[in-house]
């Protein structure tokens, strides 16, 4: 067990802190003014962390903070030696179930290569035929160009999470039927909501997920979120986001190497987050 001198975890603390604060400051101070915004919300609406636990620091497992420190009034710590450390049995006994189906989820996905065909004509598909549009902005093409553009591409959506916001004409356009039951059967790498999803993966996990992995796999779902917005249907340049006009060959091309660098990215997160399962668990998930 490594224990951290006061110093360090305040520090460590602090710059994280200072770190998520980049992002919530802003979207609570919108929250205040009742301004709300089209790409940035999300991460606050769709994953249910709050910005005030994503500002707390955790050390993970095999780290003790030396006494006295918040943590110890926090659930699943505990104080020993005059030291604060994570409680593993008493968080595996509780959110075992959760470690267990997330490390399968993600290990699932990591053993499948990443499909980068799919151009983001998920967010398409949400609109497809449908004139009461999800968010308060015009579409780039108008109604009958985003028809259009989904009539003219075949989908290959596997993220359930994406797929059961389609409309019910675009259901039937996917090559895929992706349900909650199936999606460690069908989760991919390349999917930027997959990818997104580490950041969900590694609150789930929290306390036991360390804080800078928590923040890694939240700053990496913040640029995902824009490159899956700036792909969408939605015109948001009066927002400071330029189009990916995928329904163009240069289009597809600027989508497709953005996707693969997520993927890439993603991938290291995703085993830091296996691991953290592992470590947990004793290695027993691996064997």
């Amino acid at each position: 067990m490594q224990v951290l001198a006061g110093d360090e975890w305040t520090a460590l603390a602090a710059a994280h802190e200072v770190r998520i604060d980049r992002w919530t400051a802003p979207h609570q101070e919108r929250r205040r003014r009742g301004q709300a915004h089209p790409v940035l919300d999300f991460l606050f609406t769709y994953y249910s962390e709050t910005p005030g636990r994503l500002r707390r620091w955790h050390p993970g497992p095999g780290v003790a903070l030396a006494a006295p420190a918040p943590h110890a009034a926090w659930r699943w710590y505990a104080l020993e030696d005059g030291a604060v450390r994570l409680d593993v049995d008493a968080f595996v006994a509780d959110r075992g179930d959760t470690v267990r189906f997330v490390h399968r989820l993600l290990a699932a996905t990591a053993s499948r290569p990443a499909f980068s065909g799919c151009f983001g004509l998920h967010e398409w598909a949400m609109v497809y035929r449908d004139r009461d549009t999800r968010h308060s902005v015009p579409l780039r093409l108008g109604p009958e160009g985003t028809d259009s553009v989904v009539e003219a591409h075949q989908i290959r959506c596997t993220h359930f999470d994406a797929f059961r916001f389609f409309t019910p004409p675009a259901v039937t356009r996917n090559r895929l039927r992706p349900t909650r039951e199936t999606q460690p059967d069908l989760e991919q790498p390349g999917c930027l909501h997959a990818g997104m999803d580490l950041y969900k993966w590694a609150y789930k996990l929290s306390p036991a997920a360390p804080g800078e992995l928590v923040a890694d796999c939240f700053e990496l779902a913040v640029e995902i979120r824009e490159l899956d917005m700036r792909a969408s249907p939605y015109d948001l340049r009066e927002h400071g986001y330029e189009p990916v006009a995928i329904e163009t060959p240069e289009g597809k091309a600027e989508y497709v190497a953005a996707q693969r660098g997520f993927a890439e990215r993603g991938a290291v997160l995703r085993q830091r987050l296996l691991d953290v399962c592992e470590q947990l668990t004793g290695g027993a998930l691996h064997r």
